[in-house]
């Protein structure tokens, strides 16, 4: 005689809407493409999941980590998530699934009607490389504060200042801005980043989501012992594919005024940070507004040389022309026995186009010092079609310089010391 159907249950992967900030690191990071999204939410695809966990240490916000119990035979579809604007409550789901099974259980007088369904957090994921970079900070890095502020419970930051930070005859539009939070508590650290509510609504009527951006001060703050920080911000005005476009919170922020009001949530970000044993070296390469966290670590480090860093710093700084570089004067004012900054333009009139790994491979002797060195830590932040670009170049560099890059490739990426942020 057969016996009762089995039931099987499902410890199902949710991301919570509420926290989530759409920067999609959870679905470019996901092995398996189990996570999609519309414009609303980020999902988890059940049928597809497998709880290999990839997708987890990287979210800045921990909002990827979220689960619920569920008889897997009602387990929430896309369709449903995608109109969710909380995650349902644990314990509904959870107590009707662990009824049934405990109802069913009792009927047979053991428990081989509940299958392995559950999956838990030691269950094994495919043997795949899931990261490029590393998803655990430097073992001396400060222990970071993530998620102090929330969509429902934002803090309310005052512009302190907002200035362009690109020619005035250059095509884009960056600003450096200072956000002040007075008595409110705030701390950050370098690498991480905030959140900021635009005002309005889409055009269904929803509230704007959080955008994200890197925090470019020292966690001291812009200024020395204030509680402040600074972001840079392109004002978006084309897409991707060159198309007019109308960045909503770029926009909105490039034209704040000082003693305007922003809602912030976060900070957010726990392993893009720096080291801060002071014999430890930065390898920086970036583009545009990539050089949001690269500012924040070369400002703290200068603060600290007085008392008595020794780490070298490497920069390599990528932009269209000179004018369209951020920080261009204050960055060439830097002492250069503090910072070894090399430049490349990619767009100047009547010269070949040049970009960061070019750079790269002119100063790859430099580069093949740092590499063989334990104590370096590498950093790479910009437009997304830059990574590739990077880590090929990285490869040559070490093979021309004996450097085995497939062994020290994992090695710098379980020991935190490549860490990357494109996007």
């Amino acid at each position: 005689m057969n016996g009762p159907a089995p039931i099987e249950v499902l410890r199902q992967h949710l991301i919570d809407p509420e926290i989530c900030i759409r920067c999609n690191t959870c679905e470019e990071t996901c092995p398996i493409d189990a996570i999609t999204h519309d414009s609303n939410n980020y999902v988890v695809d059940a049928e597809v999941c497998n709880g290999c966990m990839a997708c987890v240490p990287p979210c800045p916000t921990g909002a990827i980590d979220n689960w619920r119990t569920v008889l897997k035979a009602e387990a929430y579809g896309i369709e449903e998530q995608f109109t969710w604007d909380a995650l349902p409550a644990q314990g509904t789901a959870a107590s009707a699934a662990l009824d049934t099974l405990a109802q069913q259980t009792a009927l047979e007088g053991n428990s081989a009607a509940i299958t392995a369904g559950i999956k838990d957090d030691e269950s094994e994921g495919p043997d795949v490389d899931t990261t490029r970079g590393s998803t655990v900070p430097p073992w001396s890095a400060a222990k970071p504060y993530v998620n102090l502020y929330t969509h429902k419970a934002p803090v309310v930051a005052t512009v302190a200042g907002n200035y362009r930070v690109t020619d005035e005859t250059a095509e884009s539009d960056i600003h450096h801005i200072v956000l002040d939070f007075g008595a409110l508590p705030f701390p950050v650290l370098e690498g991480q980043s905030i959140g900021i509510l635009p005002p309005g609504a889409t055009k269904d009527g929803k509230l704007h989501h959080a955008r994200q951006y890197s925090i470019a001060s020292p966690r001291d703050g812009e200024r020395k012992g204030y509680n402040n920080v600074s972001l840079t911000v392109k004002r978006v005005t084309r897409d991707h594919h060159g198309d007019a476009a109308h960045g909503v919170c770029s926009n909105y922020l490039c034209d704040l005024k000082k003693g305007d009001h922003v809602q912030v949530i976060g900070p957010f970000g726990s392993t893009f940070l720096m080291p801060n044993h002071p014999d430890s070296h930065l390898l920086m390469i970036c583009t545009g507004t990539g050089s949001a966290p690269m500012r924040a670590m070369t400002e703290y480090r200068r603060r600290r040389r007085l008392k008595g860093a020794t780490g070298k710093l490497m920069l390599f700084f990528g932009a269209r022309t000179r004018e369209e570089l951020p920080y261009f004067g204050p960055l060439t004012n830097l002492p250069k026995d503090f910072i070894d900054t090399t430049l490349a333009f990619s767009r100047t009139p009547g010269e070949p186009k040049r970009y960061v790994q070019d750079a790269m491979r002119e100063r790859a002797a430099d580069v093949a010092q740092l590499l063989r060195d334990a104590n370096t830590y590498l950093y790479v932040c910009g437009l997304k079609g830059m990574e590739e670009g990077v880590l090929q170049t990285l490869r040559d560099i070490a093979g021309q310089h004996g450097l085995a890059w497939d062994t020290l490739w994992p090695r710098l990426v379980r020991e935190g010391r490549l860490h990357l942020e494109t996007y």
